[in-house]
């Protein structure tokens, strides 16, 4: 069976607590992190900044490696569904637009490490976020 690549950011804040961004997807409304389909030509590392800006607004430090990766079936119309594994990226938020391309097709919230945790369907997604530890990783330099 083929597995189908997707790049997700895990956008967070520190407040008085940690505090993870997650949207709405365009499909079923569920609470999802931001992410696309891989591209040729486009680094990992580009199109989770990308993903982040489009569905959900947001602009940051973005961290390497990976966070994790976590599998999911996804529909694409009444007959196909094709199983996806998600690269996921930390990406420390300090800019948050007000208007953003997708804006209209998704909402936008922020949520406490468990509220975030308790909104995701895939499990091994919610095991994810609730052993993050931001600043564990090392800030993604250019070059």
């Amino acid at each position: 069976m083929k597995i189908y690549k997707q790049i997700a950011t895990l956008p967070y804040r520190l407040q008085s607590d940690l505090e993870i961004c997650l949207v709405t997807s365009r499909e079923t409304g569920r609470w999802v992190l931001p992410k696309g389909w891989a591209k040729p030509g486009v680094s990992d590392q580009e199109m989770a900044l990308i993903e982040a800006r489009e569905e959900a607004g947001l602009n940051g430090q973005l961290y390497e490696p990976v966070i994790g990766s976590y599998k999911y079936t996804k529909k694409l119309h009444t007959f196909a569904l094709v199983t996806c594994e998600v690269s996921v990226f930390a990406l420390h938020v300090n800019d948050i637009q007000d208007d953003w391309p997708e804006k209209q097709e998704r909402q936008r919230r922020w949520f406490t490490r468990d509220q975030a945790s308790q909104s995701i369907d895939e499990q091994s997604l919610r095991e994810l976020i609730e052993n993050f530890e931001p600043g564990h990783f090392p800030l993604m330099t250019d070059g």
